[in-house]
């Protein structure tokens, strides 16, 4: 494209949208409704997914081992199979490292048992606990505490330590994971589905701008044929003027939702910071890292498609 060319595709493209003011207008407020819903949701569902993710990282799978002298107690006998083998601490090392290997892991905690009796019995004892005394009944019970980075896949994870021979017992809860799992699958669904009708409505808006701006331009058009223009000189400056339609009606929303956000996410810490605690809440430098290049994304994109198919489907050229 000549220089000229370029400089007339972008005169006429903003030449367009003044010249047809009053759907542009409609075009720019509705994509702006439509991105600022989708910025809101997004703002929702970002905290809701971190929160989400924050207790997905508490869930953990404890692996018991069998040790020395553990099916000589009768309360056991039941968990301990015949051919079941005695984990040594060289074994139960190796089986650690095994476990921090598997993808869906995370983390893995090693905790003997001492550790654990010393934990509970500050809790229960208080004061009268001390190293010691009373002696400690989980003597050989060592076990790995086992965090998830996926916690759908904690089916998979349990079904593997249960086959491992030295692995006598694995606790977990089948019921926080199907629900953290459920979750993340509802938001999915809902995002999709809400998106979809965003970009719908905006194309379609933007479509009948463009079709306007032809119909009003349709002799000049015809002129420019008959004369030679090639196809994308005539196309070119109807394509700009959807990109620079979607461009503004991102824009806006994205300054008002970041006055929106800042200032929101300030009151709640600051008159509620004990929620600070245990909610993740994204700051604004990672909601909007994301959210900003997502959203001009989106609105050029939308108005490329919709002033492009537009243009196909009135110019016949």
């Amino acid at each position: 494209m000549k220089i000229s060319s370029l400089f007339y595709t972008i005169r006429q493209g903003f030449a367009n949208i003044f010249r047809n003011k009053w759907y542009s207008l409609a075009s720019i407020a509705t994509i702006s409704a439509c991105l600022f819903l989708f910025g809101l949701f997004y703002a929702i569902v970002a905290n809701f997914e971190s929160i989400v993710k924050t207790a997905e990282e508490g869930v953990s799978v404890t692996v018991f081992f069998h040790y020395e002298g553990d099916a000589l107690d009768s309360l056991e006998k039941a968990d301990c199979s015949p051919d079941h083998v005695i984990a040594s601490d060289q074994r139960i090392e190796e089986i650690g490292q095994m476990i921090a290997n598997r993808a869906e892991v995370s983390e893995v905690k090693f905790i003997s048992d001492e550790e654990a009796w010393e934990k509970w019995a500050t809790q229960s004892y208080g004061e009268y606990f001390s190293v010691g005394f009373p002696e400690n009944p989980l003597s050989g019970e060592n076990s790995y505490e086992v965090f998830l980075s996926d916690v759908s896949m904690q089916s998979a994870l349990v079904t593997w330590l249960e086959s491992i021979p030295e692995v006598r017992r694995v606790n977990y809860s089948e019921l926080t994971a199907n629900t953290l799992s459920g979750v993340n699958l509802l938001i999915a669904y809902v995002s999709m589905g809400i998106i979809i009708i965003l970009l719908a409505v905006s194309i379609f808006l933007i479509s009948n701008t463009v079709a306007i701006g032809i119909s009003v331009r349709s002799t000049e058009i015809n002129i420019m044929k008959y004369i030679g223009a090639t196809d994308f000189f005539v196309r070119a400056p109807f394509v700009l003027e959807g990109m620079l339609i979607g461009l503004m009606g991102a824009a806006i929303p994205l300054g008002i939702i970041y006055s929106i956000y800042n200032y929101a996410l300030k009151y709640v810490l600051e008159r509620f910071s004990i929620l600070s605690s245990f909610l993740n809440f994204l700051s604004v430098e990672e909601l909007f890292g994301i959210l900003t290049p997502v959203s001009l994304s989106v609105g050029i994109g939308i108005g490329f498609l919709g002033s492009f198919s537009t243009v196909r489907k009135h110019l016949r050229v």
